[in-house]
């Protein structure tokens, strides 16, 4: 038996046909054109999973189930999204009865940064393991938590919003409205901020020579690399943040794994070497119990698609 999973995003929809042991045979993606009613949206995302039908010769009785990942809000009992911000038509939608039109078949729905947690946890940089923590940091900081392997969504799913709890009261400005989240400390937006704050006050740093609107999450990594002063403190402090609120994810949850995502992982040990260290002296029982594991995700842009296959488990 296969599993379709379905990444719908703002931007694309990625869909792919995946086996019982997680792997994608077959895959395909097209843009989501988010302005649109959710009727052609399904439409579209069936017209997919057929066109993988065909491609790989399997017949639709081979489906077991259908799995979506999805952002916002959802009741993933009822297979309903309550609420996205990233699509016009974003409330109270049925994701369940609009892909039953198409096909007669199981759907589950779960939120992106969830599915994606999973999909590393059953076969990608946590492989059975039971308990796990998963962070992406990226333009915001996101996560996922998988206790006893399942997802924990917590109420109307909503659990899991990592970069929301706050690292500096009355801190630095959130896109959720409040201050001080470790969001706007330690995403690669707030890094970028950081970088170009120490290159207003540091003429002399060696990260001027990149224009403003050129900056990103390489900028004060690249010159600090080179022993530049000023870029050296904006990648201590970062790693600082960072390390401050996986302890904290750890003291309250205590997961076996920490799985950290993210395109600035590409930085190496560079970057996650320290922040282990520190981490792992700002445990509770630290020296007592056995250290945290801290790994990088393994499945890139495919762990939405093989997480939402996996929603039937």
């Amino acid at each position: 038996m296969y599993h379709i999973g379905i990444d719908l995003g703002g931007t694309n929809i990625a869909v792919g046909i995946v086996t019982e042991e997680g792997k994608i045979v077959a895959k395909i993606s097209v843009p989501t054109k988010a302005e649109r009613p959710f009727e052609e949206i399904f439409s579209d995302m069936a017209d997919c999973i057929r066109k993988l039908l065909a491609q790989t010769g399997l017949d639709e009785g081979r489906i077991g189930s259908i799995g979506i990942g999805t952002p916002g809000c959802l009741d993933t009992a009822k297979g309903m999204l309550i609420f996205a911000g990233n699509f016009k038509y974003g409330t109270l939608v049925n994701y369940r009865e609009l892909m039953q039109k198409h096909f007669d078949v199981p759907v589950y729905i779960g939120n992106d940064a969830n599915v994606a947690a999973l999909a590393e946890a059953k076969v990608g940089a946590a492989k059975g393991i039971k308990n796990v923590v998963m962070v992406t940091l990226g333009t915001g900081v996101g996560g996922g938590i998988i206790i006893d392997g399942k997802i924990y969504e917590g109420h109307l799913s909503s659990a899991g919003e990592l970069g929301h709890m706050v690292l500096v009261h009355g801190g630095e400005a959130c896109t959720c409205g409040r201050k001080g989240c470790w969001e706007a400390y330690a995403s690669v937006t707030a890094l970028v901020r950081q970088t170009k704050e120490a290159m207003r006050s540091n003429p002399d740093s060696i990260m001027n020579q990149t224009p403003m609107d050129k900056v990103n999450g390489r900028t004060s990594f690249d010159a600090a690399r080179k022993g530049d002063k000023a870029a050296l403190e904006v990648v201590e402090n970062y790693r600082e943040y960072i390390a401050d609120g996986l302890a904290s994810l750890i003291n309250i949850l205590c997961p076996e794994v920490v799985v950290i995502g993210g395109g600035i992982c590409k930085e190496g040990d560079y970057l996650l070497g320290p922040i282990n260290e520190k981490m792992q002296k700002r445990v509770f029982g630290t020296g007592l119990l056995p250290e945290r594991k801290m790994t990088v995700a393994q499945l890139g842009n495919d762990a939405g698609i093989i997480g939402a296959a996996f929603l039937h488990a």
